[in-house]
């Protein structure tokens, strides 16, 4: 088990929030669990329960994601909204993406929210991580008014970018776990 803090863009910087983090640990019974954390959520708007199932554009309001490098350019992107939905997308290169992918077992999302803490936790099939010999983690954060935040482990340019390589920077191997 591993906790990484994650840190807001530099040209989007958020209004209450203090910080994004991600709790990463492999489960026994198979699954990947992925905990992300957000302090100062008082403003945090959480997008309404739409159901479970697969999704597109998550990341237009508060959304958590991972990314997974699989090597030669190719990577996937798994988006998880409070919401219940989600979304993955295979890449063959830097944002040109690749065919539909799906998943074997569909993830389990989860949120509580206090007054000041908001937490999703997700479960998946930590299978997702085979191939994958690096990850990126990250976070788009809206609150009130309409006020977004970028947050990954690392920003590269002048604008978010979360598909950018340099955030790839957990890396995967014995067990996955960063």
């Amino acid at each position: 088990m591993q906790t990484h803090d994650l840190k807001p863009h530099p040209a989007f910087q958020p209004g209450k929030v203090t910080g994004v983090s991600v709790r990463w640990s492999e489960l026994p019974d198979g699954r990947l669990m992925l905990r992300y954390r957000v302090d100062g959520a008082s403003a945090l708007v959480v997008p309404p329960f739409k159901g479970h199932g697969q999704a597109d554009e998550l990341w237009k309001t508060t959304c958590f994601e991972l990314f997974l490098y699989d090597g030669g350019g190719r990577y996937r992107e798994l988006n998880f909204s409070p919401s219940g939905q989600w979304a993955l997308y295979g890449f063959a290169g830097y944002r040109n993406r690749d065919g539909e992918m799906t998943l074997r077992d569909l993830p389990e999302i989860k949120h509580e929210r206090g007054d000041s803490v908001f937490v999703q936790t997700v479960f998946i099939d930590a299978a997702i991580l085979l191939g994958a010999g690096r990850a990126a983690l990250a976070a788009v954060i809206e609150e009130e008014g309409g006020r977004p935040s970028y947050w990954a482990l690392a920003h590269n340019g002048l604008k978010p970018d979360f598909h950018d390589p340099f955030g790839f920077r957990v890396p995967l191997g014995q067990g996955g776990e960063g």
